[in-house]
């Protein structure tokens, strides 16, 4: 269906007007491939580790990196030609005495404002840095080294950073009192991954080495309000005995925007879709995602398109799945090593990732491809019939009246 005909439609009103823009967007993101005229400067002299872009004007990209330096990079493009080089417009070196003394694991950009930005390290150190003088406005020491942390993006009544360290405890700090606001007692290892809940600002998801993921209200007193179990509640086997999302570490954390489901990824190889709501596994099947990384894994989940998708590192590739089937779509190639992290640069349908090969690739869709609307609106019929199923098989009674 050619874009013409979809508009038409559109006017006469048999299609909706946001069918054409998940349709486009959808289209966009199952399209990506390397750009051809744009790349990011190369200013990391080791591994990239994380990478953030503000979501103010998404212009700009915050990276972090293990020799422990931390860049800011321009996206758009004014030089007036299509071929374009994101500069570093902003870099705390090693030699800077602010700087990290080891490994930055974890940046982000402080959500309401570009102002400010934060970072987490090897050191032990969380710093919130004020963008204009590159210095920090305010450092927490840990008690353990910071694998990541996050910032709630719909907070307005708690300004707290939580933070995962290889300690059991997740810490949450307090940039209003600069000290520490309390600690998330329930893990038995280190914790690798943490994330608010897009939605509900006392929401709080953490994934350990101790194969855990942790569902907390940080209101309660009476620790965590979950433990998501891969089996449901169903032993498998004589040996099981407790509830693990994962068989293996828990690496990789990401909401969906609707804050009603969340996606994990571990070192077992595998990916799974939470149902928030119920606490249960949606079992849809990924398949295998390989993943060994001692690191945090940044995944990144789609907002506008039909399906949501995906896109989850697996060695040095960027793999695309479809959120509620589990189909592989696409596989990104283009890193000469491991892939750490990616974030999506939403209005612009832009992928962008970072690895051990210290570059940050960009991802665009391919402005060539035939468009044809049936195909993707076909895929989005799909989505939704999925969804269905999985939503009835998720809440169907698991109880009979027969007595033993």
């Amino acid at each position: 269906m050619a874009m013409l005909s979809f508009l038409h439609q559109v006017w006469n009103g048999s299609v909706r007007p946001t069918s054409l823009i998940q349709a486009e967007a959808t289209r966009r993101l199952l399209s990506l491939e390397l750009s051809k005229l744009r790349d990011v400067e190369q200013a990391h002299t080791s591994s990239v580790n994380s990478i953030d872009i503000e979501n103010i004007e998404n212009r700009y990209l915050l990276s972090g990196g293990a020799d422990g330096t931390i860049c800011i990079h321009e996206l758009d493009n004014y030089s007036g030609t299509p071929q374009y080089t994101c500069k570093v417009i902003c870099k705390v070196s090693r030699r800077s005495r602010h700087a990290h003394k080891f490994s930055v694991e974890s940046v982000q950009w402080y959500p309401f404002d570009t102002g400010l930005f934060t970072s987490g390290s090897m050191d032990c150190q969380l710093k919130v840095w004020d963008t204009n003088t590159l210095k920090p406005a305010e450092v927490f020491t840990m008690p353990g080294k910071i694998y990541s942390h996050s910032l709630s993006s719909v907070a307005t009544h708690h300004s707290l950073i939580a933070v995962a360290t290889s300690h059991s405890r997740v810490t949450l700090v307090d940039m209003r009192t600069g000290g520490c606001s309390h600690e998330l007692r329930g893990h038995k290892s280190s914790v690798l991954s943490i994330q608010w809940s897009p939605v509900a600002e006392t929401l709080l998801a953490t994934g350990s080495k101790d194969n855990r993921l942790l569902l907390w209200d940080i209101r309660s007193a009476k620790g965590h309000l979950c433990a998501f179990d891969q089996h449901n509640g169903e032993a498998v086997a004589a040996g099981y005995s407790g509830k693990t999302a994962h068989d293996g570490t828990v690496s990789g954390l990401s909401f969906t925007q609707d804050g009603l489901f969340l996606v994990s990824c571990g070192t077992d190889d595998r990916v799974r879709l939470w149902d928030v709501a119920l606490g249960r596994n949606s079992l849809v099947n990924f398949g295998k995602v390989v993943n060994d990384s001692c690191k945090t894994v940044k995944m990144a989940v789609t907002q506008s398109c039909d399906p949501p998708l995906v896109f989850v590192p697996s060695e040095g590739r960027v793999l695309v799945y479809s959120l509620v089937t589990g189909e592989l779509f696409d596989t990104l190639i283009g890193h000469f090593n491991l892939v750490n992290c990616c974030a999506l640069r939403q209005p612009h349908h832009e992928l962008y990732s970072g690895g051990n090969d210290r570059n940050i690739l960009i991802w665009i869709p391919d402005s060539d491809q035939e468009v044809c609307y049936e195909d993707y609106t076909r895929t989005a019929m799909k989505s939704k019939e999925a969804t269905s199923k999985h939503t009835n098989n998720l809440r169907v009674d698991n109880w009979s009246s027969d007595e033993d």
